[in-house]
């Protein structure tokens, strides 16, 4: 166990949490809604620090982060828990998991040291939600940045401001998962969240680091084009250079009746992406090599050709520029560069 980052002691023995939006009063002996954190008498505890639970080596194209250092690979890690419920969620046997604390006993040292084994240029916290092992995670970011190791989150961006700022330092780069743009879905689907708390937060994240956003396109639920347009008009409007990344749904958990998402209801929403002024909008989980490459945005030159989760032509130097036209793409492509960033 591991004393907890991010909350205050209440007279009557119970905590306050404010590491995510949940906002958990947790009683004496209680855990809070993640499954992960729990009040000992009067102190709270990350009952998984050092703890994971999956690890292994992924593109980073995988995570998806399409415009942060294409081509590397990452040392993906999690723990048991999650601060959401979503129904159709891929990795439920372990976000889901309740009861007794599993996983296997790896330090943040033990963890660099395997990135770094397997020739990893980063680390991934992933699979689950990494707001809630947030002590584990920046503990093992710490020294990933000390081995000149960058720092990616891949998270439903429901972690406090208050969270953002521990984060800032620390964290290179957040991809956050835009489940809609509609609070039905957040409530009825994800588990009685909040979609304007998850706009804050990539407010928030765009202003300190790289970001990407990918929005699980479900038919029936999400796919309308209003609110296709709507959501990719909001992001257009906070900066039109962050990424959007359409991703199919596949039935899974407790939504095995629900169908899978059409290819081209994927290439619909790009296209309404890009009509919207996004620049760089693409479709994931499909295998279409035309949608998922990165072509610029002024003369349509072809910059990183993709296949799958496989940068397999990158046509971008350092210096971001595209090589037919000159204009500069919002990419991160070295990172002694980035770390020196205001």
């Amino acid at each position: 166990m591991h004393e907890a980052m991010l909350y205050s002691k209440n007279k009557d023995k119970s905590v306050s949490c404010f590491l995510c939006n949940r906002f958990c009063i947790i009683p004496e002996n209680e855990k809070g809604f993640c499954g992960v954190r729990k009040n000992i008498d009067g102190t709270l505890y990350s009952l998984v620090y050092g703890k994971a639970i999956a690890m292994h080596l992924d593109p980073i194209e995988k995570k998806p982060f399409y415009h942060f250092m294409p081509g590397n690979s990452t040392y993906s890690f999690s723990t048991i828990g999650c601060n959401f419920r979503c129904k159709y969620c891929q990795n439920w046997d372990i976000s889901q998991h309740r009861g007794q604390i599993i996983g296997e006993d790896l330090s943040p040292k033990q963890i660099v040291q395997n990135a770094q084994n397997q020739n990893a240029e980063g680390i991934a916290y992933t699979y689950t939600e990494p707001t809630i092992f947030m002590e584990y995670a920046l503990d093992t970011a710490k020294l990933a940045r000390k081995n000149k190791l960058f720092n990616v989150f891949v998270t439903n961006g429901y972690m406090t401001p208050a969270a953002i700022d521990e984060m800032k330092p620390l964290i290179d780069a957040s991809r956050i998962d835009l489940k809609g743009f509609n609070q039905k879905i957040y409530k009825e689907v994800v588990g009685d969240a909040k979609l304007e708390a998850v706009l804050q937060s990539i407010k928030l994240l765009n202003k300190t680091m790289h970001i990407e956003i990918i929005n699980l396109v479900i038919p029936g639920m999400n796919d309308s084009e209003d609110e296709l347009r709507a959501l990719s008009k909001w992001v257009a409007d906070l900066d039109k250079n962050i990424p959007i990344h359409f991703i199919g749904f596949y039935p899974s958990y407790k939504m095995m009746d629900t169908p899978a998402t059409p290819l081209n209801a994927l290439r619909k929403a790009r296209e309404l992406a890009i009509e919207e002024g996004i620049r760089y909008a693409y479709t994931g989980n499909r295998m279409d090599p035309e949608s998922e490459s990165t072509f610029c945005y002024n003369c349509n030159e072809l910059l990183v050709k993709r296949y799958g989760f496989q940068a397999v032509e990158i046509n971008l130097k350092k210096d971001c520029k595209c090589p037919n036209c000159g204009k500069k793409q919002y990419f991160v492509m070295n990172m002694e560069d980035y770390w020196k960033r205001k």
